[in-house]
């Protein structure tokens, strides 16, 4: 068991999608509201913020589980991406359909959140890609 994680935890697409996993907590657990003025925009209680965060982490944690299966991986941290980019278009609409100007809050940095995680999924499926090939290369050589 312990060699296992061990191999698991060498790879840096495993340590791309705990950043992107911690990203998605920090994003739950201190941002809880994100206000522009006195408009409440996003509150992390509702149900479609609370669905697509924790979807997310878990199909994150899913894919950093299934490190064997790295076809399963990839596909897990495209949906994971598809996700994110669903909560940022969710983040994106509810600030501009608020009228009236828009002022930048303190908590504005939370929207960007999404955004730095689909980065560092992508770079965990670059990796898992060059593993891949990797794969494939040492098998056309037998």
């Amino acid at each position: 068991m312990s060699l296992t994680l061990s191999f698991m935890l060498q790879r840096i697409q495993t340590v791309y999608m705990i950043i992107a996993i911690l990203l998605m907590g920090a994003l739950y657990l201190w941002f809880p509201a994100i206000t522009v003025g006195d408009t409440v925009i996003i509150d992390r209680n509702e149900v479609l913020v609370f669905g697509l965060i924790f979807g997310s982490m878990a199909l994150t944690i899913i894919s950093i589980l299934s490190f064997k299966k790295r076809q399963l991986q990839f596909v897990l941290n495209r949906l994971s991406i598809i996700l994110n980019f669903v909560l940022l278009g969710v983040f994106v609409y509810r600030a501009l359909s608020i009228s009236g100007e828009t002022l930048v809050s303190e908590k504005g940095i939370g929207v960007l959140i999404p955004i730095i995680s689909i980065v560092f999924l992508v770079l965990a499926n670059k990796a898992i890609k060059k593993d891949e090939d990797l794969v494939k290369s040492v098998d056309r050589l037998r």
